[in-house]
């Protein structure tokens, strides 16, 4: 079993608790229930530690097994996939990796314990296991165990040590020893001296518990019989297998100078804040020596600095021997420097004393804390929960103590909020509901101050994205549009363009538009209108007639991409204006009349004025185009004739008394034409007998007294039709009119079959209208069958106007 495994068997823990409280309960005695308390406290405490810990030695080659983390965890492989397992560490690259399908934490690349840690004593890699739905976060800790890779090092390939030859016997001659990069046992060193015989090795341990090489002197030397002498220092580390790295001591035999100068302590402690300025001074070191003369002046150097540093370094006055420091002191780097000093005479030979000045760093608030955003579920939708994990924050301080405390505080008046998971650990959560339309980003800053004094600080900037979803439906700018279009128009005409804007995103905002398919009639409506999917523009099928159809009324519809989506409708009221294209029509002169030639008979006696027949003629068009107009045209050659028509009431009558020279029998031609533009004609023949009996004219006389009874009576009924009709007419122009200036700031909607503006015309250069077609228009509208309770004069406009009157909104 796995550390991680002990660390989370909660279950079996609490089952050898319940067994060893039944067998101390049972058992009896106050020791055994002290002995209980005490092991519940124990089990509690690992319990509670919520921390999975695996080690792996370092240098491990990839796919080296570490632990079986998803079990360890209490996760099933199965669910591993779903629910996003993922794995956050803080250091340099993807050391450790899990194998997705077995639960397998793995080695995944090289790891290098004293890369990653250097001279620490601890080393660990920390992990954060996430997994969602639900949302959880378990902390891993991965032991690097040192292994011995590294052999020891001497800085020098080659050691000079001087002797004088009057050296007493056991005289100590110290050496540099070797440094090993590893740890623990495998940087314990041991030494080994090639065999000689004046010269034994001796280890000293020091107040740290490092040692250091020393040769002792055992047989007194002879500078004249041997001045120099060569042997091999071998440094052997505690590692299985053991590394060696060897020096060459090279021993130099001085003739007499007997007494070596001597430090008043052989070893200094010196406190030094960090960040001191350059040239400051560390410490006084005085030497004295017993010999005279120039065998006593003392020459001060320092030997060796350990650990070395390219940032920080120290000098000595070699006649004072006062030491002060230059480059930079950072307790981050080093927190404590070894020094060691030789005071040389100058005696010949000289000798040399020597004495350790240790430097301990102190630390200072000097380091800003450093914040690591990890991002997990970034754009968030605008709909997520309230909790829902956004990154999560990592905070360090390489200060110590107090300096090294970090603390994190977000950005106020912000949806989010800072939930602490760990040690030096936050999670940014959502706090609050989110819209897209009102906000779509947020600009977070994360400031982590540490509880130095005075305290530093840094931020670090979340820009949170807010991904749409479909939750706004498109919506027109007007519930109802009135379009003006002329009859006539050629198919596939475009009538007006709907626009309706979505305050989503993306495809959630893109609008397509479609026809609320209904019957008008007994025909479809599609078969009357379409309309665009993509732009909205409204287009007539096929030719639109006034006299069939005077009002369209449908509905479009408009809808959005989303999942699921969203629409609303928009109502258009389509008004078919009319054209010219009806002739004037002749009617029967009386009931059961065909439509052919008039006949009437006429006494000569009659007086100018009177009038002896009439012709009657309609037009399917409204308006102008129905206002129709009479005159007689005159035959090539003949005489001018006696009678003549009423320009709007197509009256025949005389202008002057008949006579005897009158030809018994006139034909005449009356050109019937409407006011459109063109206009349209129709010819009337009218065949007139005039008699001379005195029975035809009574006869005649009583016809024509009918005929002129029922032609007033017609007469007056035009006249109040042609007042109701300027009436009407200059009401609605007053009410467009009044509209248009209300409306003029609007933007003109589009139509296509005419650019220019509608002018509506309600007179003529001959005054009002005296005649129009009074009937009921047929209204159809898609949301039922046609309507007649609606009574209209509709007045046409001019045809030298625009083909297709403009659309425009209401």
């Amino acid at each position: 079993m796995s550390v991680g495994e002990q660390f989370l068997k909660t279950d079996s823990l609490t089952s050898e608790i319940s067994l060893f409280a039944m067998v101390f309960s049972w058992q009896g005695g106050f020791e055994a229930r002290q002995l209980l308390l005490w092991f519940l406290l124990l089990a509690v405490r690992e319990w509670g530690s919520g921390q999975v810990h695996y080690s792996v030695p370092e240098e491990a080659k990839h796919g080296t097994f570490v632990g079986r983390i998803a079990q360890d965890l209490g996760l099933e492989l199965a669910e591993l996939v779903p629910r996003l397992f993922r794995v956050a560490s803080k250091g340099p690259g993807d050391l450790l990796e899990v194998n997705l399908q077995n639960g397998i934490l793995f080695v995944n690349s090289r790891i290098d314990r004293e890369e990653l840690c250097g001279r620490s004593a601890e080393c660990s890699i920390h992990l954060e296991v996430i997994v969602d739905r639900p949302l959880q976060v378990f902390h891993v800790e991965v032991e690097v165990k040192d292994i011995n890779d590294n052999p020891p090092v001497f800085r020098e390939g080659e050691q000079k040590v001087l002797v004088s030859e009057s050296a007493p016997l056991e005289s100590r001659f110290p050496l540099e020893g070797a440094s090993d990069a590893d740890m623990g046992l495998n940087s314990l060193l041991t030494y080994r001296l090639s065999l000689n015989e004046y010269f034994t090795l001796k280890i000293v341990t020091k107040t740290d518990k490092s040692i250091l090489p020393e040769l002792i002197l055992r047989k007194p030397l002879d500078r004249e019989e041997m001045p120099e002498l060569n042997m091999l220092l071998t440094a052997l580390d505690g590692g299985k297998p053991e590394l060696t790295g060897s020096v060459q001591i090279h021993i130099t035999i001085l003739d007499v100078n007997d007494n070596a100068p001597e430090f008043d302590k052989p070893s200094y402690k010196v406190l030094l804040f960090e960040n001191v300025p350059n040239d400051t001074r560390v410490i006084q070191l005085n030497a004295s020596d017993l010999d005279e003369g120039p065998n006593r002046e003392i020459s001060y150097g320092i030997r060796m600095i350990l650990p070395v540093s390219e940032k920080c370094m120290f000098s000595i006055n070699p006649e004072t021997g006062e030491i002060r420091i230059y480059g930079k002191l950072d307790f981050e780097e080093n927190n404590e420097y070894e020094i060691q000093v030789k005071a040389i005479d100058k005696g010949i030979p000289s000798m040399a004393g020597h004495c350790t000045v240790l430097v301990q760093v102190l630390d200072l608030n000097d380091n800003t804390p450093e914040v690591t955003v990890t991002s997990l579920s970034l754009p968030v939708r605008e709909d997520a929960q309230v909790g829902t994990v956004i990154a999560l924050i990592s905070v360090s301080d390489p200060d110590s103590g107090a300096n090294g405390q970090v603390t994190c505080s977000l950005t106020p008046q912000v949806p989010f909020k800072l939930v602490s998971t760990f040690k030096n650990y936050y999670s940014l959560v959502l706090d609050n509901t989110l819209d897209r339309e009102s906000v779509a980003n947020y600009e977070l800053v994360v400031t982590a101050r540490d509880g130095g004094s005075p305290s530093l600080s840094a931020t670090a900037s979340v820009s949170v994205d807010v991904a749409d979803v479909n939750d706004n439906a498109p919506t027109f700018a007007q519930p109802e549009y009135t379009v003006f279009v002329k009859e006539n128009n050629p198919p596939g005409c475009h009538i007006f363009t709907v626009s309706a804007r979505d305050a989503d995103a993306q495809e959630n905002a893109l609008v397509s538009y479609s026809l609320v398919e209904r019957r008008v009639g007994e025909r479809a409506l599609s078969s009357y209108v379409s309309v665009h999917a993509e732009s909205g523009k409204v287009y007539a099928l096929q030719p639109l007639d006034h006299e069939e159809l005077e009002l369209l009324q449908f509905q479009v519809s408009a809808r959005d991409a989303g999942v699921p989506p969203l629409g609303s409708n928009v109502t258009l009221q389509v008004f078919v204006l009319d054209e010219n294209d009806n002739a004037p029509a002749l009617l029967p002169p009386g009931p059961g009349g065909g439509a052919g030639a008039v006949s009437q008979l006429v006494a000569r006696s009659v007086g100018a004025g009177h009038v002896v027949a009439k012709v009657r003629a309609v037009d399917a068009d409204s308006g102008y185009n129905a206002w129709l107009s009479y005159e007689l045209q005159a035959a090539a050659g003949a005489a001018r004739s006696p009678f003549r028509v009423g320009l709007y009431t197509g009256e025949i009558s005389t202008t002057r008394a008949l006579d005897e020279a009158d030809a018994p029998r006139q034909r005449l031609l009356v050109l019937v034409k409407d006011h459109g533009e063109p206009a349209l004609t129709a010819t009337a023949t009218v065949l007139l007998s005039l008699e001379d009996s005195g029975q035809a004219p009574k006869a005649s006389s009583r016809a024509s007294t009918g005929a002129a009874g029922a032609e007033a009576a017609l007469v007056d009924v035009n006249v109040y039709l042609i007042v109701a009709i300027c009436a009407v007419s200059s009401l609605f122009v007053l009410t467009l009119l009044l509209y248009t200036a209300l409306r003029c700031s609007a933007p003109p909607s589009e139509g296509a079959c005419g650019p220019g503006k509608p002018r509506l015309v309600c007179s003529s250069a001959v005054g009002s209208w005296s005649y129009s077609q009074q009937r009921r228009q047929r209204v159809c509208s898609a949301e039922g069958p046609p309507k007649t309770d609606l009574i209209a004069f509709s007045p046409s406009l001019p045809q030298s106007r625009e083909d297709c009157l403009s659309s425009s909104s209401e």
